[in-house]
C-alpha cells in the first residue's frame, strides 16, 4: 500500500491521493477574469491523477492585486468565468480549490518576465497599464527602489478582513470545495505576520498575538461565508530567513491559534518578506521546506502539506509514510510533466497497463506498450515512443 496514494479527508471533502497541485500564477487574466487559458492549465493537471488542484492567488480586492494580469473574486461578476474550471476539475476526480490573497505593499507589480519590478513607464504606454496605491500595515516598502505603501487605517483593515470573506463566499459559487488563504512569500497576511514589515504599535502590531489578529480575523472572517463541510488552508512562511523575523516556533503558535478559528491544514513554505533575493539563511535542496511541515503537524496538532523542490516520487512517498506531512504540493515539477502523479504510481508499482490513466489515453498507451513487447522492442526510460 501507498501512503502518497491513499485517501486523504479534511471535514467533509475526501482527495483521493495527497498529491496536490500547487497555486501558480498564470498572470493570463483580464480585470480579474478567468478564460481558456485558466481552464486548460487547470484541468490538465486534474486528468494528470492530482488529487487537489489549487487555482492560481486569486486577489480578493482590485488594488490587492500583485500584477494586472491576477486572477480575482472582488466582485460577483468573476463567479461565472471560474465556474466551467472547477467543474471540469471536479469531473475528472481531483477537488477543486482556490487560493486567495492581497498583494499588499507587493501590489503593483510587473509580470515576472517584465521584472518583477513596480509597474513603470513602459507598462503605461506599452501595454496601457498603470501603476495603483499599494496598502500595507507599515509604511516600509517591499525593497530598494519600491514605492512607499500606504499604512492601513482601521477602516483599510476591517474592510480588506470583509473582502476575504466575500471573496471565500464567490469561490464556494463558483465551486470550489477547499480554500487557502495566501499568508506567505511577503503578501498582506504575511506582512502582518512579520516584525520585518509590521511596525504597528496598535492591536494590529508588535507582540506575536497582536501580529496574528490579523490573520484570525481573515480565517473568521471566511469561516462565516465558507461552508462548514469544507476545509480552510492557510499558506505560511515558516520563517523569514532572517534575524528578527518570523522563526518557525512562532508559526507553530499561529497555526494553533488558526486551528482554534477552523482552519484546516497549514501549507508550509518560507521566505519572500524582505525583497526577492534569497537570504543568506536559505539553503535550497529537495524538500528543503519540508522539516517545517513535521514541526507543525507535530507541534500544532494540524494537517500540513510540504511544498517547495519536491520532485522525487519515492521521496515524497516517504513525507507522508513518516507522518511529515499529510500531503505534498509540487508546481514547477508538474508543469514540466503533468501526469508526474501517474508517472510516480507506476514506479511505485501501483499501475499496470495504465489503468488509473483517463480512459481515453490509457487505452492508447496500453495499446502502444502491447505492441512494444510483441514486437520485442524496448521501451524508452521515459515511458515515451
Amino acid at each position: 500500500m501507498s501512503s502518497l496514494f491513499s485517501p486523504f479527508k479534511l471535514r467533509g471533502i475526501t482527495f483521493k491521493n495527497r498529491i496536490a497541485v500547487s497555486p501558480m500564477s498564470q498572470y493570463r487574466s483580464r480585470e480579474g477574469y478567468a478564460n481558456d487559458w485558466h481552464l486548460v492549465h487547470l484541468g490538465r493537471f486534474a486528468m494528470g491523477g492530482a488529487g487537489l488542484v489549487y487555482a492560481e492567488a486569486t486577489a480578493v480586492e482590485k488594488d490587492g492585486r500583485r500584477t494586472h494580469g491576477d486572477l480575482g473574486l472582488w466582485d460577483d461578476a468573476h463567479v461565472d468565468a471560474l465556474k466551467p474550471v472547477a467543474a471540469f476539475i471536479d469531473r475528472e476526480g481531483a477537488v477543486p480549490g482556490i487560493q486567495i490573497g492581497h498583494a499588499g505593499r507587493k501590489a503593483s507589480e510587473r509580470r515576472p518576465w517584465h521584472g518583477e519590478t513596480p509597474v513603470d513607464l513602459e507598462d503605461v504606454s506599452e501595454r496601457h497599464e498603470a501603476p495603483w496605491q499599494a496598502i500595507a500595515p507599515s509604511s516600509i516598502p517591499y525593497a530598494d527602489g519600491w514605492p512607499l505603501p500606504a499604512e492601513m487605517s482601521e477602516e483599510d483593515i476591517q474592510r480588506v478582513i470583509r473582502s476575504f470573506g466575500q471573496a471565500a463566499r464567490r469561490a464556494g459559487d463558483a465551486g470550489f470545495r477547499i480554500l487557502e488563504v495566501y499568508a506567505a512569500h511577503g503578501f498582506l497576511v504575511h506582512q502582518f505576520l512579520s516584525p520585518i514589515s509590521n511596525r504597528r504599535e496598535d492591536r494590529w502590531g508588535g507582540s506575536p498575538e497582536n501580529r496574528r489578529r490579523f490573520a484570525i480575523e481573515v480565517a473568521r472572517s471566511i469561516r462565516a461565508n465558507w461552508p462548514e463541510e469544507f476545509p480552510l488552508a492557510f499558506r505560511l512562511s515558516a520563517t523569514d530567513w532572517l534575524d528578527g523575523g518570523i522563526e518557525v516556533e512562532e508559526t507553530v503558535e499561529t497555526a494553533k491559534a488558526l486551528k482554534s478559528h477552523g482552519v484546516d491544514m497549514i501549507d508550509c513554505s518560507s521566505g519572500g518578506i524582505g525583497g526577492k533575493e534569497r537570504p543568506r539563511r536559505m539553503v535550497i535542496e529537495e524538500g528543503f521546506q519540508t522539516p517545517f511541515a513535521e514541526e507543525v503537524r507535530k507541534t500544532a496538532g494540524i494537517a500540513t502539506m510540504a511544498v517547495g523542490f519536491l520532485w522525487g516520487g519515492k521521496a515524497c512517498e516517504d513525507i507522508v509514510s513518516c507522518g511529515k506531512a499529510d500531503m505534498i504540493a509540487l508546481a514547477r515539477e508538474l508543469l514540466d510533466d503533468p501526469n508526474w502523479p501517474l508517472h510516480v504510481a507506476e514506479e511505485l508499482g501501483l499501475d499496470e497497463g495504465h489503468q488509473m490513466w483517463p480512459m481515453e489515453s490509457g487505452w492508447w498507451l496500453m495499446k502502444r506498450d502491447r505492441l512494444l513487447k510483441k514486437l520485442g522492442l524496448r521501451q524508452a526510460p521515459d515511458n515515451r515512443t
